[in-house]
C-alpha cells in the first residue's frame, strides 16, 4: 500500500498547483505519435479540476542537452492535452523567468497552464535549489505524478520539495502500488523475462527475480553474454566481455537455487542469425539448444563440445522459434508476468514484414499475453525499448499494467528506493 500523501490526503480545493507530468511523448514531424503517458495523467488532472485548483504542468521531453531546442517542445503535448481534456490548455514558451510568471498570475481556477521543457535549462537536472525555486513561484502545493523520472534526483523531483508541500498523483500512486504488490504477493507461478543490452545494467533484477521468481527468461543481447560464459560461439553477436564474470556468478546462483527449489532457468536455445543488422538482409535459425540445456542443468563443469556453430561473421538479432515457443509455453502455466526488456532488436522495421525481422521472438511473448494460446496470466511489463515495442504496435491492452517508467520500474523492480517517491510527504 503506498505510504506517502495524495492528492487524496490534502485540501486542494482553489489552490495552486504545480503538477509534474512525464509528457516524454514519441513526436515525428510536429505530430505526436504515441499519447500513451499523456492519457495516463489524465485522471490526475481531472480530479484537480473538480477542486478547482489553478494548474500549472511541468514536464521533460527528450535530451535537448539543457539548451532550448524546437525539436523538443511541449508544444504539440499543449494541444493534444486540450484535445483529450476537452479544455484550454494555455502554454507559455518557458518554465522559469518573467513572462512564466506573469501567465502564472494571471491563471484563474479551473483552468490549465503547460509550461515548456524543463530541461532546456540545465538547472534541471543538477537538481539546482535555485531552479526549483522559481519553478515553485505562486504554487502552494506540489504534485508529483511523473513515474518515469523519480528515480533520479532533478530540481523537479528532489529539490522542488524542499520548496512546497509535496505529494503524489494517482499515476505515481497506481504504478508504485502495483509493481510492489506483484513483486511481494503475486499470484503463482511466477514467470520473469529479463532483456536487454548489458548484464551489468540489470543485475539487480536479475537476482531478484532468481530469489522470487517460478520461471526466468533471459533475451536481448544480455543473452549473448551468457551464452558466451558457457562457451558457446556467438560470433560477432553483440555481448560484454567485462560481464562475463558477472553472468558466471549469476549462472552459479541459478544452480544452487534450483538444487533448492523448483526454478527453470532459461537462455536461448536458438537464435535468428545474419551477417549484418537490416531489414533487407538474408537470416538463418542457428539451434544450439542441446548444449545451452546440458550446460545450465550440469553448471560450472566444462560446456560440452557445440554441435550446432553460428559463423564468425554473423550476429545473434532474436531469440528463435524454439525459445520464443518455450518461453510462451511457460507463460502458459504461468499466473503472473514481469516483464522487462525485448527479446531482440525490435528498433529494425521490415520492408514487408509489420513486426520486423528481429522482433518475432518480442512479438511472440506479446501473442501469449494477449490469451491467443488459450491462458491469459496477469501482466506488469516495464523498461523503455519493451514498452516502446508494445506502443508502437498499438498493442497496449495486451498488457495489464504497461509502465511509463522505463529506468523508475527498473529500479523498483530491483528494491531500490526511489528518490522521487521518498522525499514525498508520509501518510
Amino acid at each position: 500500500m503506498f505510504v506517502k500523501k495524495t492528492i487524496r490526503d490534502i485540501n486542494l480545493k482553489g489552490k495552486s498547483v504545480l503538477l509534474r507530468t512525464d509528457y516524454n511523448v514519441p513526436i515525428k514531424n510536429g505530430q505526436i505519435t504515441d499519447d500513451y503517458r499523456i492519457v495516463q495523467s489524465l485522471d490526475t488532472i481531472k480530479y484537480l479540476l473538480n477542486q478547482n485548483s489553478k494548474i500549472v504542468i511541468c514536464s521533460h521531453l527528450g535530451r535537448p542537452q539543457g539548451k532550448p531546442n524546437p525539436e523538443f517542445s511541449l508544444f504539440p503535448v499543449a494541444k493534444r492535452l486540450q484535445e483529450l481534456l476537452d479544455k484550454p490548455v494555455e502554454f507559455v514558451t518557458d518554465c522559469i523567468g518573467d513572462k512564466v510568471e506573469n501567465a502564472k498570475q494571471k491563471l484563474t481556477s479551473g483552468h490549465i497552464l503547460l509550461l515548456e521543457n524543463l530541461r532546456f535549462h540545465k538547472e534541471e537536472e543538477n537538481n539546482d535549489q535555485n531552479f526549483a525555486h522559481e519553478l515553485a513561484k505562486y504554487s502552494e502545493v506540489f504534485v508529483q505524478d511523473a513515474f518515469g523520472v523519480v528515480h533520479r534526483s532533478h530540481a523537479s523531483t528532489s529539490a522542488i520539495t524542499k520548496e512546497l508541500p509535496s505529494v503524489a498523483g494517482f499515476l505515481l500512486e497506481k504504478e508504485v502500488d502495483i509493481i510492489s504488490e506483484v513483486l511481494k504477493n503475486p499470484k503463482r507461478p511466477l514467470a520473469t523475462i529479463v532483456g536487454g543490452a548489458k548484464v551489468s545494467d540489470k543485475i539487480d533484477i536479475i537476482n531478484r527475480f532468481v530469489e522470487i521468481a517460478d520461471f526466468m527468461a533471459i533475451g536481448g543481447a544480455m543473452a549473448n553474454t551468457f551464452l558466451a560464459a558457457l562457451g558457446i560461439e556467438i560470433g560477432r553477436s553483440i555481448y560484454d566481455k567485462q560481464d562475463i564474470p558477472i553472468a558466471k556468478d549469476i549462472l552459479a546462483k541459478v544452480a544452487k537455487t534450483k538444487k533448492a527449489r523448483d526454478f527453470i532457468f532459461c537462455l536461448p536455445f536458438d537464435g535468428v542469425v545474419s551477417k549484418k543488422m537490416a531489414p533487407n538482409i538474408n537470416t538463418r535459425i542457428v539451434d544450439w539448444s542441446t548444449n545451452v540445456i546440458s550446460d545450465i542443468e550440469s553448471y560450472p563443469k566444462k560446456p560440452s563440445i557445440q554441435t550446432a556453430k553460428i559463423a564468425e561473421d554473423e550476429l545473434i538479432l532474436d531469440i528463435g522459434p524454439f525459445s520464443g515457443a518455450f518461453i510462451a509455453g511457460a507463460l502458459q502455466l504461468s499466473n503472473t508476468l514481469i516483464w522487462n526488456g525485448t527479446m531482440g532488436v525490435t528498433e529494425v522495421q521490415g520492408y514487408h514484414d509489420p513486426v520486423g525481422p528481429y522482433a518475432h521472438g518480442t512479438d511472440l511473448i506479446i501473442q501469449s499475453l494477449m490469451g491467443d494460446f488459450g491462458k491469459k496470466p496477469f501482466s506488469v511489463v516495464g523498461g523503455g525499448d519493451t514498452v516502446g515495442y508494445i506502443e508502437s504496435r498499438h498493442l497496449n491492452d495486451a498488457v495489464n499494467h504497461l509502465s511509463t517508467g522505463g529506468g523508475a520500474s527498473l529500479e523498483l523492480m530491483s528494491g531500490h528506493k526511489l528518490p522521487g517517491v521518498e522525499a514525498l510527504l508520509d501518510k
